[in-house]
């Protein structure tokens, strides 16, 4: 959404303001895992949800110059969104703490030396916390984003690698029986069935450019035609879509808060408060 607490309050208070329509294309909250795994939650099949946590972890070198050394949680949507969507949560604070050091000539940029950096996240009126996982240089892993859902009937697991199935795991039932890998549906049937073409020729392009940008993100677990759909409807039926303003500003503003939190060795730090839909606020604590 933006890169400091106060351009997030502007826009806000702007789209209260103007009557404009905002929505961040925060891909993550309609990826085929994330809409599998809501689906489970409102039909109650999870149970109460005690815990969640979600990662981002990607190689960017190699990217735009405005991306080397840039602080992992200032580009945390993709693992803040889905843990705060599920439950149609609000971040209250965060603590962070910063780990491992990229190299010398990323740090001076941004001032920032954090290889990893790693962040609970308190819901506001909730007993759920989550944890969030960031990590954009000198750290080695496959690319991916991912949340993993822990509830009293049932817990889901994102796939740790690329093109394997997630895990489910069921209480209750003899040990070895508890985790089931499950085959995630294909949510984007309808849109393929009003054009056949649409995936095909995006996979196509997406083989044939080369660049990491292309290879890590160009399909964003499915969530792309999801989101225009969202946004065109949403428009043409006069709703508020997901994200809208107030949730993009919360969202956006615990990875700004946490990068804040773990320059001060894990100080808590508000995340951005919303209130009367009005106002977003991110006052020290």
């Amino acid at each position: 959404m933006a890169t400091s607490v106060e351009d997030c309050r502007q826009i806000v208070e702007l789209v209260q303001k103007t009557g404009l329509k905002y929505m961040m294309a925060e891909t993550v909250v309609y990826a085929r895992e994330y809409l599998f795994v809501e689906e489970m939650y409102k039909k109650g099949e999870l149970g109460k949800i005690q815990y969640i946590q979600a990662s981002h972890q990607q190689d960017m070198d190699g990217w735009p110059n405005y991306w080397p050394g840039l602080p992992p949680m200032h580009y945390a949507t993709h693992c803040v969104g889905p843990c705060l969507a599920l439950t149609k949560a609000e971040a209250e604070y965060v603590s962070c703490f910063g780990s491992g050091t990229i190299r010398p000539e990323l740090i001076p940029k941004y001032n920032s030396p954090f290889a990893v950096e790693t962040c609970h996240i308190k819901f506001k009126n909730s007993d759920i916390s989550a944890r969030i996982i960031r990590s954009l240089f000198d750290t080695a892993r496959q690319y991916r984003e991912s949340i993993d859902v822990y509830g009293t009937k049932k817990s889901f697991e994102w796939p740790l690698i690329e093109g394997e199935e997630p895990v489910l795991h069921t209480a209750k039932k003899p040990e070895p029986e508890i985790p089931q890998k499950v085959k995630v549906p294909d949510y984007c049937q309808p849109v393929a069935r009003a054009d056949p073409q649409l995936h095909h020729q995006g996979r196509l392009r997406r083989r044939d450019n080369a660049h990491l940008s292309f290879v890590q993100g160009g399909g964003h677990g499915g969530s792309h035609p999801h989101l225009v759909h969202e946004f065109v409807s949403a428009l043409c039926d006069g709703r508020i879509r997901t994200p809208n303003a107030v949730q993009s500003a919360n969202w956006t503003c615990v990875g700004i808060c946490a990068h804040e939190s773990a320059l001060k060795g894990g100080r808590d730090r508000a995340a951005a408060k919303v209130h009367t839909g009005r106002r977003v606020m991110g006052a020290s604590r």
